[in-house]
C-alpha cells in the first residue's frame, strides 16, 4: 500500500512574523501580485506593506469577495499584466484560496498570510471554488502545497473571536473525518492512502482543540497572544490542514456543502456550518454517547452551533432538510468515504437528531 503526506514548503508562526514577509517573499522573485480581501485592504495593508515593500514590488489588488472562476481570472490577467513572479494572499480563507488558484492557474508560486484563524485553507493544496452567488461548485485540487505560510498571531488575536471559534469548528472536523478514511481505506485528497503522520496529526487536532479551545478562545477576546492562543492557531491552521489532506475528508464537510444550498446558512462562516456537519455525522456514524456529549460539550463552551436554528435554519422544512440531504449524498461527495454506505435518508435523520439533541441542552441550560 502507497501512502502520501503533503505540507507546505515553509510554516512560519508568532507574534509579529509580519515583520519577515517581504525577506520571505524574496525567495520567489522581484515583484508579484498582494491579494487582499476587503476588510484587510481598508484596514490592515499599513500592517504587511512596508515589510514587503521593502524586499519586493507589489501590486495590490481588492479581492472580490467569491473565490470563483470568474474572480481567478480576473486577477490571473491582472497578474500578468504586472509581469508578477508570485501571488500572496492576505486576509481570510476565499481570499486565500482565490489567491492559490490564481497562482496555479497563472504557473507561479505562492505565499499565503492569513489574518484569521478561520479555517484550515492557508495550508492545503486545495481551493474550494463557489458560484458567484456562494454555493458550493467543487473542490480544486493543486499539484502543490502553497510554498509558504505566515501567520502573525498578534494579528489574528485583534481579529474578531468568532472567526477563531469557527477555526476551531472546521478543525472539529479533521480527526473524525481522518478517521472515517483510515476504517474505510478511502483515499486522501492526493487520492492515495493516508500515513500514520497524517492520522496522528488529526488526533493531535483534535485533542488539542478539547484541551486549550476555551483559553484561547478568552486570550482572543483580550486581544492578547498566549500559548494557548498559539497552540489553537497552530490546531486550526496547520494541524487541521495537513490532517484533512493528508487524512482525508468524509460526511462532516459533505453535510457543509450540502447545508450551502439554503441561502439562510450563507451568513453563517464555513467553520460554523462544518461544527454542525460533525455533530450530525456523530448520529450518523453512531458514536458513542460519551463522545456525542464530549463533542457538544466542547461546542457549547467555545460557542459554536449545536441547532439548526444557530445557522439561520430556524424554520427549515423537512423537505428542505431533504434536500440538503441529498446535496450531501451527492455523487463524487466525501460523505462517501465513511465505513458504511450512506443514503439520504440517513443524512436527514442524522440532521434531525443533532438538532434536537443541541436544542434539548439548550432548553437545560
Amino acid at each position: 500500500m502507497i501512502s502520501t503526506t503533503i505540507f507546505p514548503g515553509r510554516y512560519v508562526q508568532g507574534k509579529d512574523s509580519r515583520k519577515l514577509l517581504g525577506e520571505e517573499l524574496a525567495r520567489f522573485g522581484s515583484k508579484g501580485l498582494l491579494i487582499c480581501d476587503p476588510f484587510v485592504y481598508d484596514n490592515l495593508r499599513h500592517e504587511f506593506e512596508p515589510y514587503i515593500s521593502s524586499q519586493v514590488e507589489i501590486d495590490v489588488v481588492r479581492f472580490e469577495g467569491e473565490c470563483c472562476d470568474e474572480e481567478i481570472a480576473r486577477l490571473v490577467e491582472q497578474l500578468k499584466a504586472f509581469d508578477g513572479q508570485f501571488v500572496v494572499g492576505l486576509g481570510g480563507g476565499k481570499t486565500l484560496d482565490t489567491a492559490k488558484a490564481t497562482a496555479f492557474e497563472a504557473k507561479v508560486p505562492v505565499a499565503i498570510a492569513p489574518t484569521l484563524a478561520a479555517s484550515d485553507a492557508p495550508c492545503s493544496a486545495l481551493s474550494v471554488i463557489y458560484t458567484q452567488t456562494g454555493e458550493f461548485k467543487r473542490y480544486l485540487v493543486l499539484p502543490t502545497n502553497p510554498n509558504l505560510v505566515l501567520i502573525d498571531t498578534q494579528i489574528i488575536a485583534n481579529a474578531p473571536t468568532r472567526l477563531l471559534v469557527a477555526g476551531m469548528g472546521d478543525a472539529l472536523a479533521t480527526w473524525f473525518e481522518a478517521e472515517s478514511c483510515k476504517q474505510s481505506l478511502a483515499t486522501n485528497m492526493t487520492g492515495r492512502f493516508g500515513s500514520m503522520s497524517a492520522y496522528a496529526l488529526a488526533h493531535l487536532c483534535y485533542t488539542t482543540l478539547l484541551e486549550y479551545g476555551a483559553k484561547a478562545k478568552s486570550a482572543n477576546d483580550a486581544g492578547v497572544v498566549t500559548p494557548a492562543l498559539e497552540h489553537i492557531i497552530e490546531a486550526n491552521t496547520l494541524l487541521s490542514g495537513l490532517g484533512f489532506e493528508s487524512g482525508g475528508l468524509a460526511a462532516s464537510h459533505a453535510i457543509h456543502n450540502g447545508l450551502t444550498i439554503l441561502e439562510p446558512t450563507h451568513a453563517y462562516l464555513h467553520g460554523e456550518k462544518v461544527a454542525f456537519g460533525v455533530l450530525s455525522s456523530l448520529f450518523l456514524t453512531d458514536k458513542p454517547a460519551a463522545k456525542i456529549n464530549e463533542v457538544f460539550n466542547f461546542c457549547e463552551a467555545v460557542g459554536l452551533p449545536v441547532t439548526l436554528e444557530q445557522i439561520g435554519l430556524k424554520e427549515v422544512t423537512d423537505e428542505e432538510l431533504m434536500a440538503v440531504a441529498e446535496a450531501s449524498c451527492a455523487e463524487g461527495e466525501t460523505i462517501h468515504n465513511e465505513a458504511m454506505p450512506v443514503t439520504k435518508e440517513m443524512v436527514f435523520a442524522a440532521l434531525k437528531a443533532a438538532d434536537a439533541e443541541g436544542r434539548l441542552r439548550r432548553q437545560k441550560g
